[in-house]
């Protein structure tokens, strides 16, 4: 499954933002320096899809607030 992800690094709180069936925001405090912010954004969607680190990869937009991450179905 393909999901959109507006990701908005260093802000005050954590959170995933449900926006539409595979539209979402990501809200997380860590600077977007070195790849910290990615890997913020993949452990929370981690938790909020219930499922492996490994099982989430980023597609697209590597250094663009707009991404695309591809999450695999166990």
């Amino acid at each position: 499954m393909l999901i959109k992800v507006k990701a908005f690094p260093n802000s005050k709180n954590d959170e995933v933002i449900k926006k539409s069936k595979d539209c979402f925001e990501v809200r997380v405090k860590e600077e977007p320096v070195g790849g910290k912010a990615n890997q913020a954004i993949i452990s929370l969607l981690s938790e909020y899809f219930a499922t492996e680190k490994t099982n989430i990869r980023l597609v697209k937009g590597f250094r663009r607030k707009n991404k695309i991450f591809e999450i695999i179905d166990d």
